[in-house]
């Protein structure tokens, strides 16, 4: 420690932090490894920012900043700590008035540019109200070299049902923060740009991930939550600042009472620096990995053929089931999930809960169908909701009140169903009794778990969600071989609490295949590659150039196979086959594979869309769509491959057509021409021709 400074020093980053006895602590300064680090402003931002009832904020506003007990802790302790290349790093603070002590925790793993980090709040005295606390907070990097509000650009992604990760970039002045004369004010702007997600889908409006361009550099974040959470940027006196917290009162009806006995830890965020933005994803990536609870199982990674998706669309029997299983085994599936509608009989939507089969379904019974499964060589798959029971379901009178949600005193129902409190020992054992049947019984080793009903805020909002995370923890160590999909109508719930312990994830409920092309390339951005569950679902109806675009969807990611596979000619299961062997080279190499876009993130409206996986051996998968009305050429730039002679193959189809490719080692550019009509779409490979060094690739790029 130098003075009122110290700094934290680890193999993937190097972080300042001011921690004077007169001033609140705040982190001032954070570069990549073997940066140089700054002292920052002489008025940073403080790292915590925390309101109780009775302690707000001055001056007032909207603003989650500018709080009084934030301006009053004052630094007592940090402490360095390192388990293997677990590192950690603490500061804890005490407000002299209040009692209160917030910690700030900071986790980072040996290498990755960025850390997880997150606040717990402790009371010495009396109970306290608390309805805000940021779980990270800082004005580093927002102002940093010269560069001005002005000057940064925020990238950020929309979300909502059958139109997941509409990325799109901001500049600040257009999204909140309005420039003020703030020496004639003499106060800081009251403005702020904000993204938050309210309600119990946490990616239901928006994704929890941002990226703040500056001029030099690139700032990502994404909050860890499966509820509601927010970020914020503002500016302060002279400066800017990022907040991140979890739920709010202000926006989703949260407090939380802290006591001597009752101590409060904020959700966790993940913050990373980069130099560009295509390189935040890849920082980001690797935390996500970083992060993530692997089980031997997950390294199996099946190839799923799910009934559903424009195929038996909830209404699966006996009849139906048995051509498709063969056919899903002839195509190569290891994996076959029997989707929505095996539970019902008749209209099921309010009634669900029991998830019982269905005997007019099943005359033979569902345990015959997953015996016919298994004997094609396949592991065998359910759908099930579990968090919720219909309306009018015995269960919501059986099950005692305790067992559901309330807010305000009453039970929640929200589109027919009542959402199950994972808080309450009866919900659980209700739970625990139908996974111990559907596993422990039926032997089925995959779940798609399905949340299609979005809860408003409730009491306990927050404890509820984080008993949905120890619920799923306990249900996978029970069974270490169960494999689960996460899903919410799609990718309502695509956040990082439910990604980081789950096997995969649904990227969509889109039916159009066109339109599922962007979703598909974005998904990375969101998620691990290797957990990016994308649908093909290839029909006998589609034209040629139709029906592979539908299977390059699912190539490069989780291909989540789907459609009428049994009624297909000959020639269309060659090229369904062909798609799977391109997407198991792809399986090989997914899980250490880095996310490139080279064209950009997609735009919901973009021509001309491309998706890269970059293998820990330098080859590049890479995926190209020509959208309805693209225009016949486009030219790619491909990171890492610039002055290099390269070989470009196609991967699927396994012969590119009417495409055209052609490779300008000098610019190191792929120029693209589609040669026909749209929509179209081919999976290529690039690869560095024998002899071909990487090193300095991109030098001076």
């Amino acid at each position: 420690m130098t003075g009122e400074f110290v700094d934290w020093t680890t193999p993937g980053f190097s972080a300042r932090f001011r921690v004077g006895d007169d001033q609140p602590a705040a982190i001032v300064s954070v570069v990549p490894a073997g940066g140089a680090l700054a002292d920052g402003p002489a008025d940073p931002q403080p790292l915590v920012e925390l309101t109780t009832v009775g302690h707000g904020r001055f001056p007032g506003g909207f603003r989650h900043v500018d709080s009084t007990i934030g301006a009053r802790l004052r630094p007592v302790s940090h402490h360095v700590h390192e388990d293997g290349t677990d590192l950690w790093f603490r500061i804890l603070q005490e407000d002299a008035a209040t009692g209160l002590q917030a910690e700030s925790v900071f986790r980072a793993e040996a290498g990755v540019p960025a850390f997880q980090t997150w606040t717990e709040v402790r009371a010495e005295r009396g109970e306290h109200v608390v309805d805000f606390v940021s779980s990270f907070a800082t004005g580093a990097f927002l102002t940093d070299s010269g560069v001005t509000v002005d000057e940064l650009s925020l990238l950020h992604a929309d979300n909502d049902w059958a139109a997941e990760s509409r990325w799109r970039t901001d500049p600040l002045r257009d999204i909140g923060l309005a420039r003020i004369d703030r020496e004639a004010q003499h106060h800081p702007p009251r403005s702020r740009a904000v993204v938050q997600n309210r309600g119990s889908w946490s990616t239901g409006e928006a994704l929890p991930i941002g990226v703040l361009d500056g001029a030099s550099y690139a700032l990502v974040w994404q909050v860890e939550h499966n509820g509601p959470w927010l970020y914020e940027l503002g500016e302060t006196r002279r400066h800017a600042y990022l907040l991140l917290s979890g739920p709010t009162d202000q926006e989703h009806q949260w407090t939380t009472v802290v006591a001597p006995d009752r101590p409060f830890v904020s959700v966790p965020v993940s913050v990373g620096i980069a130099s560009s933005v295509g390189e935040a994803f890849e920082v980001l990536t690797a935390q996500r990995r970083a992060r993530r609870s692997l089980r031997p199982v997950d390294a199996s990674m099946p190839l799923v053929f799910n009934d559903y998706m424009n195929t038996l669309m909830g209404d699966p029997t006996t009849e139906k089931l048995l051509p498709l299983i063969d056919a899903a085994a002839d195509a190569g599936a290891d994996l076959f999930c029997i989707d929505a509608g095996w539970y019902a009989e008749g209209h099921w939507w309010d009634t669900v809960g029991a998830w019982e089969p269905a005997a007019s379904r099943f005359p033979t019974g569902l345990e015959f169908v997953i015996g016919h499964i298994r004997s094609r060589g396949m592991q065998a798959g359910l759908w099930l909701e579990p968090e919720v029971i219909g309306i009018h379901s015995p269960l919501a009178s059986s099950l005692p009140s305790t067992a559901f949600v309330h807010h305000r005193g009453v039970r929640v129902a929200e589109h027919g169903r009542h959402l199950l409190d994972l808080r309450s020992p009866e919900a659980r054992a209700h739970l625990d009794a139908v996974v111990d049947r559907l596993v422990g019984s039926l032997g089925v080793t995959f779940f798609k778990m399905d949340y299609n009903t979005m809860t408003g805020p409730f009491s306990g909002s927050l404890e509820h969600s984080r008993a949905l995370l120890d619920w799923l923890d306990d249900v996978q160590a029970r069974y270490p071989a169960l494999l689960i999909e996460n899903c919410a109508s799609g990718a309502m719930r695509a956040d990082a609490a439910m990604l980081s312990r789950l096997h995969l994830q649904s990227t969509s409920d889109q039916q159009d295949p066109v339109l599922y092309a962007s979703i598909a390339a974005a998904a990375p951005a969101a998620m691990l590659p290797e957990q990016a569950g994308n649908w093909a679902y290839p029909a006998p109806s589609m034209s040629d150039d139709l029906f592979t675009l539908s299977l390059v969807n699912g190539v490069l990611g989780r291909m989540y196979l789907s459609g009428y596979l049994s009624s297909m000619s000959g020639a269309q299961r060659e090229v369904v086959g062909s798609a799977i062997a391109a997407h198991r080279e792809v399986l090989d190499v997914v899980d250490t594979a880095l996310p490139v876009w080279p064209l950009g993130l997609p735009g919901w409206e973009d021509a001309w869309i491309a998706l890269g996986l970059r293998a820990a051996s330098g080859d590049l998968y890479l995926s190209v769509w020509a959208m309805p009305g693209a225009p016949s050429a486009v030219s790619l730039q491909l990171p890492g491959f610039f002055g290099q002679s390269v070989t470009v193959s196609p991967l699927f189809p396994t012969e590119l057509g009417a495409w055209d490719v052609s490779w300008d080692t000098a610019a190191g550019v792929l120029h693209v021409d589609h040669g026909g009509a749209t929509p179209t779409a081919r999976v290529l490979r690039v690869r560095r021709q024998p002899g071909a060094s990487p090193e300095g690739a991109d030098a001076g790029r």
